[in-house]
């Protein structure tokens, strides 16, 4: 790839000019002059300051998805070049996804001893960072991110559930919201999908955590579940967590608990997708990429 191009990117994740010069192990004045060397090769602005904060402006971004693709691509041309085929495979996941939804999918592709694969689980927004940075193939996740920077198709929708002890009242039924108000309320700590889900339809539902009688904050999955399941309070999560567990009730509201969207995303005219289609193939239940 063109140095100024490499640079290009490092300073679009950095959003620094000496954090760029940094990590490229340049002086600050090399990084400025590539950047407006591109911006007189390309003729336009690539990046314009508000204060003392660096903005990226259109023109900019559109750079940056064409260089991550070129990036991506170039690697796949080494490849091609040496008759070698990808057979190490770099994923992202957010937690319930990572630690429930890919299993199947992983072991299958494990089954061929010359495939090696490597699962970062983290929160939407490092991931896309990462993806951004081309650590990552393609990443698979619930949260939000810009459809107009990524290519993306939707594996699936998945139900989101409230969960209970199999001897609450609650257990098998459609409540109310204020049915739920004098629980103690497990969630999620901040930051996390399932969370951030959670409260954007309460707050949309015209309620807030404080409304309940006890909030707690526990990260853990596995923690949320038994704590749940001895009757200590109701969680909020995905169906996919507690598929197997016989031993924890569940439960709906209106409002807060219909299924959510999980997207497999990765960077723009790359042939990611197709190594996204061939892992999640015949392991999980997606919907059909085709009409996306």
């Amino acid at each position: 790839m063109d140095s100024k191009l490499y640079t290009f990117l490092v300073l679009c994740q950095t959003m620094n000019y000496s954090k760029a010069a940094q990590r490229l192990h340049l002086s600050q004045p090399a990084v400025t002059k590539q950047i407006k060397s591109l911006e007189q090769e390309l003729r336009t602005k690539l990046f314009i300051y508000d204060g003392h904060s660096l903005h990226k402006t259109e023109s900019c971004q559109l750079l940056e998805r064409y260089t991550i693709s070129q990036q991506y691509q170039f690697e796949e041309l080494q490849l091609a070049i040496a008759d070698k085929k990808r057979l190490k495979l770099r994923i992202g996941a957010t937690k319930t996804i990572g630690d429930y939804v890919l299993i199947d999918a992983i072991r299958d592709y494990l089954k061929n001893p010359a495939h090696e694969l490597s699962l970062v689980v983290d929160n939407t927004k490092n991931l896309l960072q990462l993806l951004d940075e081309n650590q990552l193939d393609f990443v698979v996740i619930e949260g939000k991110f810009r459809k107009t920077k990524y290519d993306s198709y939707l594996l699936r929708m998945e139900p989101f559930i409230g969960i209970c002890s199999i001897d609450s009242p609650f257990c098998g039924k459609r409540i109310t919201i204020e049915e739920l108000l004098s629980q103690t309320l497990i969630v999620r700590e901040e930051g996390s999908g399932t969370r951030h889900i959670f409260e954007d339809r309460l707050t949309a539902s015209g309620y807030v955590l404080e409304d309940f009688s006890r909030v707690v904050s526990i990260s853990s999955f596995v923690s949320i579940k038994a704590l749940v399941q001895s009757g200590i309070g109701i969680s909020f999560l995905y169906n996919s967590v507690v598929a197997k567990e016989s031993d924890i009730g569940t439960f709906t509201v209106e409002g807060l608990t219909q299924p959510h969207a999980f997207h497999v995303v990765y960077s723009r005219n790359t042939s990611a997708k197709d190594y996204a289609k061939q892992f999640l193939a015949g392991s999980i239940n997606i919907v059909n990429v085709d009409q996306q």
